[in-house]
């Protein structure tokens, strides 16, 4: 008499789609450098660092960043990304050695496949006590180069670019 139970058909193996496919892009090894622009009375600042970028099972990447923040020292990141096919959206999180927060994306990728766009909510950066609208933006110029610009949604309503990291394949 066999006593094993069958599978519920949510625990069956799921296989990765070609939005999981493109994530995989990002896997490997990258410096990158930071250039960050907070507004007109602030200097505008550089800093540079490493990330390393694995699969989670071809539906996953997780990104570990290490490197140098301007009045922060040396600053650890982690930044997952998947697709949810249900939803239909890309989603992720990121979090950082140099805050308390965690911040969730959900977002999508333009008909070209080429730039993904990711929101989230988070601190405001004029005021914590309020919450902000952000968008990452992440663009493959190549293979070896990708670019993520990170924005905030102004008082104006408008989209504001504060930094640009650029990443290289070592």
């Amino acid at each position: 008499m066999e006593t094993t139970a069958a599978q519920p058909e949510s625990m069956m193996l799921e296989q990765p789609q070609k939005e999981h496919h493109w994530l995989q892009k990002m896997v490997g090894e990258w410096t990158y450098e930071t250039e960050v622009e907070m507004g007109p009375d602030h200097p505008h600042e550089t800093f540079s660092g490493t990330e390393s970028v694995r699969t989670l099972g071809g539906f996953w990447v997780v990104a570990e960043g290490q490197g140098e923040m301007p009045c922060c020292g040396i600053a650890q990141t982690i930044m997952t990304l998947g697709y949810d096919p249900k939803k239909q959206q890309y989603i992720g999180t990121w979090i950082g050695s140099m805050m308390t927060y965690l911040w969730v994306y959900e977002g999508e990728l333009d008909a070209e496949e080429r730039v993904l766009t990711l929101n989230s909510e988070g601190p405001d950066m004029a005021d914590e006590t309020k919450m902000a609208q952000y968008r990452d933006i992440i663009e493959f110029k190549s293979h070896d180069h990708r670019v993520m610009t990170t924005h905030a949604l102004g008082h104006d309503g408008q989209w504001h670019a504060f930094m640009t990291v650029n990443y290289r394949r070592q």
